[in-house]
């Protein structure tokens, strides 16, 4: 393999100080035009490449961010990752992703791990396990730290930080409505993030839409349940009583698991049965008939993440105040959904 030169090979190949040869390969006015093209073309010659690991702990940036994802097979966070390296490489920043698998000691292993000076800030979908124990302690110690975070889609309300969301609340409600208007009486809602901040708003949203229509809340219709295997029980139950009209389903598994039970109980969607699901992979568009979706904008969510992280790192403001950036949903109408 070809060797590579250094500042002191160089230097020592033209008579000069180190200092000059890093002034000449940065271009700097101080030296002459004539040695400055003569130590680059040799640089070049030489396979030389700038020890930009030395250049960024001496600027104390890393030009890096980390991007802490719970599930790496979920295509929402494939999507807002899409988001954030677009705009990243953009900007000049390089990624680090870590995946925390749901679990709060890996989730705080691999920020622990990432911020010893890899990274510049960190941008965070908080784990399911995390939310479960409200623990939120090494997000706050990472703050404090100097390590400004953002968290998108699953936020802690108790951390000072820059947040992007969707209108999980607005869309369950305005998904919710739509199915009343088709003349839904009988709207059955499942889900397995129930114990989420999303699934919460979701639910919240569900059944606001229901009492302002002067529905009852049906409990024997609601099926929450984070474990898969169970909730497969209890759907396969529900599907077989045939007591729903239609189906909001507020994540991607409770959406695919109805749409294949209910077919193969031979029940006609959306003639029998109207389901919309909150997710929007390509799977949705896909299946056979196509999934009517609440649509995250999941790439526009990175992308607003990366920019806020970056305007954090760059600011020099003291006293920057932290938002809360709400991207709008879209109820995507396909053919699982159609007026009854």
């Amino acid at each position: 393999m070809k060797a590579k030169a250094t500042l002191k090979q160089i230097a020592l190949e033209f008579g000069v100080s180190i200092s000059t040869v890093s002034k000449a390969l940065s271009d700097s006015p101080e030296i002459s035009e004539a040695t400055k093209i003569k130590i680059q073309e040799y640089a070049a010659l030489k396979n030389y490449k700038p020890n930009s690991i030395a250049k960024n702990l001496k600027n104390q940036r890393t030009n890096t961010i980390g991007v802490i994802i719970p599930n790496i097979l979920n295509p929402f966070f494939a999507k807002v990752f899409s988001g954030i390296e677009k705009i990243a490489l953009e900007k000049g920043y390089n990624v680090i992703t870590g995946i925390s698998n749901e679990s709060f000691n890996k989730e705080q292993q691999v920020m622990d791990m990432l911020n010893n000076g890899t990274i510049d800030g960190f941008i965070v979908a908080i784990a399911e396990e995390t939310q479960s124990l409200k623990e939120y302690k090494h997000f706050k110690d990472i703050i404090n730290s100097g390590t400004p975070i953002v968290m998108f889609d699953r936020v802690a309300d108790g951390i000072n930080c820059d947040k992007v969301v969707v209108d999980d609340f607005d869309s369950a409600y305005d998904a919710t409505t739509h199915l009343i208007k088709l003349g839904s009486k009988k709207i059955a809602l499942l889900s397995t993030v129930n114990n989420l901040s999303v699934g919460k708003l979701r639910f919240e949203g569900y059944k606001k839409a229901l009492t302002d229509a002067k529905m009852s809340i049906d409990e024997g219709l609601i099926v929450l349940e984070t474990a898969i295997e169970d909730f497969d029980v209890k759907l396969q139950t529900l599907i077989s009583s045939k007591k729903m009209d239609a189906v909001f389903a507020l994540d991607e598994h409770s959406s695919t698991m109805t749409m294949r039970m209910a077919l193969k109980q031979g029940i006609k969607i959306p003639q029998e049965l109207n389901i919309i699901g909150f997710a929007d992979g390509v799977w949705s568009r896909r299946l056979t008939p196509s999934l009517s979706t609440v649509s995250q904008h999941a790439p526009e969510i990175g992308a607003k993440a990366a920019e806020l992280l970056i305007h954090k790192l760059n600011s020099k403001d003291e006293f920057y105040q932290p938002q809360t950036v709400v991207i709008k949903t879209e109820l995507r109408k396909r053919e699982s959904t159609r007026r009854l």
